[in-house]
């Protein structure tokens, strides 16, 4: 019993993790972005930040509160999450002894392969322990590798929530773009049949060739087909965004009109090390990384033999002698691969491209993070000169279209030159509303690319703590 308990406390003392270490890697990434505006704010160190609050708008606000606790894919990631800490629980556990009880109560004239004269009761219990060492730290790996999974999965929940931010943001303003234009469509319409009707009684009057009340009907068409157009768009972009929330499809009201919404926001960024450390993809890959890794100490330890002990503590006898005396035992035993045809060492291989794989696919999204800040750089950078060019684009027609209709009135010029500066203001205001979307999208872009922010109040206290 003695020599048993050494050997025990032996083993427990030698016993190591074979497998290769988890080392992060090295990559090669840029000191700062290629795209510095004056007007963006480049932070040695960044903090998270409830950055969908910049835009000042109500419902957004409400909107994205509402998909975070709603949201069904949203609340199946939730899920996950509290399956891996349940799987890492369950690992955990392997490295425990397991413990068994057992009873038995027979009656009869046979036993021990024997007829006897009378019939006896016989009762029996005990209680087993089985205990696999952990020697080579086979099941070290797992729990390293169920822990990487469980923290995966938790960057994974949040990558879908700044992505469900994302989409329910850039969905809302979808919906004000579409309903600008249809407030664009019912103006120009508007104003197109009150021409209309100025043009047909002209006509009638003699005054004016047909060919204008033609010109004047085709306008109006132009314009009064889009409002049914804009309608449809804007309950379907409604009946998207209801489902994002997790709601059935309803009306979605407006905060902020499309022109009053935040063009000139204050960007700020980290430089591009620190921002791979907000970026839940990128540590993500990285957990990916650590337990394909871990594996591979998993299959090299089953190249060699495990080591269990076991034990077992019993009483049995009839209900007048039963528990007078007890029985035991306590053993160690020895198993392990003979001859798998190379099998084993196979899985060893495997283990290896797999960490391999994991490896150039955790590069792989650091490159596109990197891009992916630079393209929304660039984006709002470009789409800020353009929303200026598109305002004056729109002032200019505008004028242009009160003079010619002057003009026309006054007999100076022609009506195809009317009705040529009306397609201009038309077409001109909704370039500039599809270009102020685009702005916002870009901002959402920039977020969502640089890690997005944070989502909780637990997020939001710490963010603070960090600050003091």
């Amino acid at each position: 019993m003695k020599n048993i308990l050494l050997l025990l406390l032996t083993l427990v003392i030698v016993q190591c993790k074979v497998g290769p270490d988890y080392e992060q890697p090295e990559m090669d990434v840029p000191v700062d972005w290629q795209v510095v505006d004056q007007s963006f704010t480049i932070d040695s160190t960044a903090v998270p930040r409830e950055w969908w609050t910049y835009f000042n708008d109500p419902v957004l606000d409400s909107l994205i509160r509402l998909s975070l606790v709603n949201n069904r894919s949203a609340l199946i990631a939730a899920e996950r999450v509290e399956r891996a800490r349940n799987v890492l629980g369950i690992q955990k556990a392997e490295l425990l002894p397991k413990f068994n009880y057992f009873g038995q109560a027979t009656r009869g004239n046979f036993a021990n392969g024997q007829v006897l004269g009378n019939e006896i009761t016989v009762l029996s219990t005990g209680a087993s322990m089985s205990w696999e060492l952990d020697f080579w730290g086979k099941y070290r790996r797992l729990n390293e590798s169920a822990r990487a999974q469980m923290m995966s999965d938790i960057f994974a929940q949040r990558a879908l929530q700044i992505s469900l931010i994302y989409e329910v943001s850039a969905t809302y303003f979808q919906l004000l773009e579409y309903r600008k234009r249809l407030e664009i469509a019912k103006s120009t319409t508007q104003l197109r049949d009150s021409t209309l009707d100025l043009i047909t009684d002209r006509f009638e009057g003699g005054i004016i060739p047909e060919i204008d009340v033609n010109q004047a009907q085709i306008q109006y068409a132009i314009s009064a087909s889009s409002i049914p157009l804009y309608k449809r768009l804007s309950q379907q972009t409604e009946q998207v965004l209801s489902v994002l929330v997790g709601v059935p499809p309803q009306e979605i009201p407006s905060g902020l009109p499309l022109k009053d919404q935040n063009f000139e926001q204050e960007v700020h960024i980290a430089i591009p090390s620190e921002m791979l450390r907000y970026r839940p993809d990128v540590l993500q890959a990285e957990q990916d990384l650590i337990s394909a890794n871990a594996i591979i100490g998993v299959r090299v330890a089953e190249l060699f033999p495990s080591i269990s002990l076991t034990g077992t503590l019993a009483a049995a006898g009839d209900p007048t002698t039963f528990g007078s005396g007890a029985a035991w035992n306590l053993g160690a035993g020895l198993a392990g691969p003979l001859f798998y045809w190379q099998q084993n060492l196979r899985r060893v291989d495997v283990a290896e491209n797999d960490t391999k794989i994991a490896l150039l696919n955790y590069e792989q999204t650091v490159l596109d993070a990197i891009r992916e800040v630079e393209k929304s750089l660039v984006d709002i950078q470009t789409l800020r000169e353009e929303v200026v060019a598109r305002q004056l684009h729109v002032d200019a027609a505008q004028a242009a279209q009160d003079l010619s209709y002057m003009r026309y009135d006054q007999g100076v010029t022609s009506y195809l030159e009317y009705l040529e500066t009306q397609r201009q203001l038309f077409e001109a205001q909704n370039f500039l509303a599809t270009t102020q979307a685009q702005l916002l999208s870009a901002y959402l872009d920039l977020y969502r690319a640089a890690g997005g922010g944070w989502i909780d109040e637990d997020e939001k206290n710490e963010a603070a703590n960090q600050e003091e």
